[in-house]
């Protein structure tokens, strides 16, 4: 067996987080496959909230969910990241897993990219909400100035997360051209 790539070990570690009746979140939309991933592992009961900045990228994901016959089981939210504690605070079900693609909306304008700031504060805000022993993946797409910013942002803060708190893994390969991007993971070990 060889080893795994970067988005197939980001949805072993979501898959391996999420049962029937959980709560997942993609913190970033985009397209909705990550959605539509995570709304099929939650199953009919559970939940996904998946956020996105773009038009575009809430009108993709709304019709891929409808496609799939999963929309009754996702709330498409059309505002930034950084707004989930008030969206999911009223959520009673366990909240254990969530997934970020940072950067830019694959085949959209290349400006609109995540930020560090709401990327950070919206990470402070799932460390506070998801149940103990839930998984945030964070997948930096790093190969444009932007996203070198956010790494650089993301990774200081994750870097000074309590060990008591949080695990924190950083998986990728290092020796591919072109910035290959990476993953994040964090997972949750106290309050």
């Amino acid at each position: 067996m060889g080893l795994m790539r970067v988005l197939p070990f980001a949805k072993q570690l979501l898959h391996d987080h999420l049962e029937v009746g959980h709560v997942a979140i993609d913190m970033t939309a985009g397209n909705g496959h990550d959605t539509l991933f995570l709304a099929n592992a939650v199953g009919a009961t559970g939940h996904v909230y998946a956020f996105d900045i773009q038009t575009e990228a809430v009108a993709s994901t709304r019709a891929r969910i409808q496609e799939a016959g999963v929309d009754e089981r996702v709330t498409v939210i059309h505002d930034s990241h950084d707004t989930v504690h008030t969206v999911v605070a009223n959520e009673t079900r366990p909240i254990t897993a969530a997934v970020f693609n940072l950067g830019y909306l694959p085949g959209s304008d290349k400006s609109v990219t995540t930020q560090g700031n709401t990327t950070i504060a919206a990470l402070s805000q799932l460390l506070e909400v998801m149940a103990i022993g839930g998984v945030i993946v964070i997948v930096i797409y790093h190969g444009h100035e932007s996203g070198k910013v956010e790494r650089d942002d993301v990774l200081r803060y994750v870097e000074s997360l309590d060990q008591k708190q949080a695990g924190v893994l950083r998986y990728g390969f290092i020796n591919q051209i072109n910035h290959p991007p990476f993953i994040v993971a964090i997972e949750k070990r106290s309050k």
